[in-house]
């Protein structure tokens, strides 16, 4: 600090000797900071203009579907990832071409580029929505423990309604129906905001018990129904040391 009690010279000379020994400091700071601000403009013109070309591929790949130019689509669905792979754009291109994927019946691609989009993506809930759809696909693939393995593999959060659900599609694609079953109920008490069809659902439910189907512990736990005796009196308990053979209604289900 300057001292007020110095004359001008003493004082100039005080700077002078000041400036000589942390000019140099002085100057490296401000070039750092003016570099910095350039820098972080820079960088932020960067991404703007990166956000801006994805943003202009991602319609393009929209365009060329809509013209139904599915060569062109793809084509520019590749670049994208190729040239942005981080790019929030680039998982929704993906997700586009999964669902022509599946629409021709191509699962395999479909999966791979689903894959690829919930390995990949940052967004979280995203990833999730692209979880459930994987397994659906790998479903439709015929590889039904693949699927369940799919959705158990990461904690669902606000999603369990519709894991759920899906889970049940599998255990019905699978041919479990009373698993089925247990699954859509539980979908039902877990869907407490709503999130899913439950016209479509409170369907599936029906359809399941329309064909006799019950929850696998409600069916273990129903008593097995007595065999009636002739003219519908209530059968007789056997002598003991006997057997009464039971009698079977065929085609009989559970209530």
């Amino acid at each position: 600090m300057i001292d007020d009690n110095f004359n001008e010279q003493e004082q100039w000379d005080r700077v002078k000797g000041w400036m000589r020994d942390n000019g140099l400091w002085l100057l490296t700071g401000v070039l750092i900071g003016v570099l910095g601000l350039v820098g972080w403009q820079w960088w932020q013109k960067r991404v703007e203009t990166q956000a801006q070309a994805a943003s202009s591929q991602y319609q393009q790949v929209l365009e060329a579907l809509e013209r139904e130019d599915r060569t062109r689509a793809f084509t520019l669905i590749d670049q994208l990832r190729a040239d942005q792979p981080r790019s929030p754009y680039a998982d929704q291109a993906d997700l586009v071409a999964a669902r022509v994927n599946v629409e021709a019946n191509e699962l395999q691609l479909a999966a791979e580029r689903l894959a690829r989009v919930m390995n990949g993506t940052r967004d979280e809930q995203l990833k999730l929505i692209v979880r459930a759809r994987l397994a659906r696909v790998q479903a439709g693939q015929g590889n039904f423990d693949l699927a369940l393995g799919t959705l158990a593999a990461a904690p669902a959060g606000a999603f369990a309604a519709r894991f759920t659900e899906v889970r049940g599609d599998v255990l019905l694609a699978k041919g479990d129906k009373p698993g089925a079953l247990a699954a859509y109920l539980k979908a039902q008490q877990e869907d407490t905001e709503g999130t899913l069809d439950t016209a479509a659902l409170d369907l599936k439910i029906a359809d399941l018990r329309a064909d006799g189907v019950v929850e696998p512990t409600a069916a273990a736990a129903a008593p097995t129904p007595a065999a009636a005796a002739p003219g519908g009196a209530a059968p007789v308990a056997a002598p003991p040391g006997t057997s009464t053979p039971a009698t079977a209604t065929p085609g009989a289900v559970q209530p």
